[in-house]
Order: structure tokens, then C-alpha cells, then sequence
């Protein structure tokens, strides 16, 4: 392999840190290998996640949201030739959408990758049973790719510093409650994380809330039920997904509903209890041997998030 293209297609930052683990697994296994990252959103590594310093290349074809546009069939390939590029070894499609892996089919490539429509587009016609594409890609290409997770010890001092200092006992426990979109309703009820912050605080943990300081009806609410519950991005002027990650370092576990900052605390591989409604925890859920899933629909047979009860959780932990 000397040329391998990622693409991502979502369009939450925690759509593009839940593939690190899968960019460091492959640049461990093929380490002569040129890497690229191709996104359909501004969710970069050589932007918005540069504090991760996670070196791949971004492959840039001057076609805003790439895939989702029926245009891009024209201008895919296109592009890709006046960008005057080599066709690559491997491209691995990462999601699922019919338009997108077509669209993302017609740069040249050797093998292709994708789990789209029962596998149509791959170059090998095989079956996958799995959500991990790296079990999936060791399959695939016959050679067994070893899961390499993410280093804390990669994150700039400055963060780490910051979060000792904003962080600086132990027993801590966190708690990350808000949604990104709101296409779907995942958020479980605030007052169930309320009374499970409480019931931490028999056992002697701290509640730590993962709460941007702009949410602040939110931080009253919960400082009126809780008031010895820490919200630390109100107390910092740095802002970046990795500080969510070097704090999640100090946590003894955490409990999340599925969002950013879900995978933004997975890379910390500390114990995790992640709750799902609506979406697919088997497709989301961050995938290391830390997180206990509580899945409504496989519990209590709906998409409902607010039938998990507070006791369920509270076992967990």
C-alpha cells in the first residue's frame, strides 16, 4: 500500500474523532503508506481536531459537501485528475449512503472498500456481519490489522496542564447530557442525571458536567440541585475537543448519551456507560473494551432513551 483515501461523510466532530482509532490502526499497519482523510464536513484534522495531532493529509477535490450532491458525479474524477493525483491503492468508505459511495467510487482507484448496499461497491463481493471496519478491513484485505487506540500522552502539554489544574483530585465522575443535532431526541432527562449525580455523591465521587459555558440555563439547573457538581469549561479560556479528552484523563467513569463528546471522552479509555435511544449503538457506541451500553430498544424494546430508569444506570456504575 502506498496510497490510502478515508472518507467520512458526517457531519459531527465526534463522526470524525470516532474514526482515529481506525487512521492510527492503519498507519501503524501500512507505516510506508501515504494516508489522506476526505471529508464531507469541516471536521479536519488539520483543523478544528488539530490538537489531536493525528498527521494524515487531507484530500481536497474543491467540492463542498462531498457525496451529497448528484454533481459530484460529474466532477469527482475530474478534479481528482487536474489535482494531477495518483490513483490510490485503497479507498475505504466509511458510511453508507448509495449516492456517496457511487460518487466516491469514480476516484481511480485499485481496491475499494464499502459496506454500502450489502457490500455492492466494494472491489470484493463479500459479506460483513460486523459494525468495526477494522474487522471488517482485515477481512477485506486478508491481513489481520491490529487496533492501535489513542495515546494520551499525544495531547499538548498546555491541555494536559490545563485539565490538572482544573481537575485536580481524584474520585471524579462525568456526566455529558446535551445533543448536537437535534434531528433525533436522544438526551436523556436531565433530572435523571440530577438524581444519579447525587447518588454518586453517597459514594464519595464529584460530579464533573461536560457543559459549554454558553448553556447556562442549563448549569443554574443543575447548580440548584447539585451544588457541589464542577462544570470546568466554565472555568478555562481554552476551548477545544481535546481539552474535553486530557479532563476525561482525570475521571475514575463517565456516563453519556451518544454525542460528541461521548468520543471525545472514549479516547481517554477510561470506563464509560453510554445510553442509546434512537441511534445505533452498535454502529456509534465507541469501540474499546471500557464501555458498558445501555440500548433501549434492546432493553426495553423502543427508542425511547427516558425508559432507561436511573437504577439501571446506577448498576452499571
Amino acid at each position: 500500500m502506498k496510497k490510502i483515501l478515508i472518507y467520512n461523510s458526517g457531519g459531527g466532530l465526534g463522526d470524525s474523532i470516532q474514526i482515529i482509532p481506525i487512521i492510527l490502526s492503519l498507519k501503524n499497519h501500512y507505516r510506508r503508506a501515504k494516508i489522506f482523510y476526505l471529508g464531507a464536513h469541516e471536521n479536519h484534522f488539520d483543523g478544528k481536531l488539530k490538537e489531536y495531532n493525528i498527521k494524515i493529509e487531507t484530500l481536497n477535490l474543491d467540492l463542498q459537501y462531498f457525496g451529497f450532491r448528484w454533481w459530484h458525479f460529474l466532477y469527482a474524477k475530474k478534479n481528482f485528475i487536474i489535482k494531477n493525483e495518483e490513483k490510490f491503492d485503497l479507498i475505504i468508505d466509511l458510511q453508507s449512503k448509495f449516492r456517496n459511495s457511487l460518487i466516491l467510487k469514480r476516484i481511480p482507484h485499485i481496491e475499494f472498500y464499502s459496506t454500502t448496499f450489502h457490500s455492492y461497491f466494494s472491489t470484493k463481493k463479500l459479506k460483513f456481519k460486523s459494525k468495526n471496519h477494522l474487522e471488517n478491513l482485515s477481512i477485506f484485505l486478508n491481513e489481520k490489522i491490529k487496533t492501535i487506540n489513542f495515546n494520551n500522552n499525544k495531547l499538548p502539554k498546555i491541555l494536559l496542564n490545563e485539565a490538572k489544574k482544573l481537575l485536580p483530585k481524584t474520585n471524579y465522575i462525568g456526566f455529558s447530557i446535551t445533543q448536537g443535532n437535534e434531528y433525533r431526541k436522544k438526551s436523556w432527562s436531565i433530572y435523571k442525571f440530577i438524581s444519579i449525580a447525587n447518588k454518586s455523591l453517597i459514594k464519595n465521587k464529584i460530579p464533573v458536567f461536560f457543559i459549554e459555558k454558553n448553556q447556562e440555563h442549563i448549569i443554574e439547573k443543575i447548580k440548584n440541585q447539585v451544588p457541589s457538581a464542577l462544570f470546568p469549561e466554565s472555568q478555562t479560556d481554552l476551548s477545544c475537543p481535546a481539552l474535553v479528552t486530557a479532563m476525561a484523563t482525570r475521571l475514575d467513569t463517565a456516563v453519556s448519551i451518544d454525542n460528541g463528546i461521548m468520543h471525545m471522552i472514549s479516547l481517554a479509555n477510561i470506563p464509560m456507560i453510554v445510553l442509546f435511544g434512537p441511534t445505533n449503538s452498535e454502529k456509534f457506541a465507541p469501540k474499546n473494551n471500557f464501555i458498558k451500553i445501555l440500548d433501549s430498544k434492546k432493553i426495553h424494546n423502543t427508542s425511547d432513551i427516558n425508559s432507561i430508569t436511573v437504577e439501571e444506570v446506577y448498576d452499571q456504575i
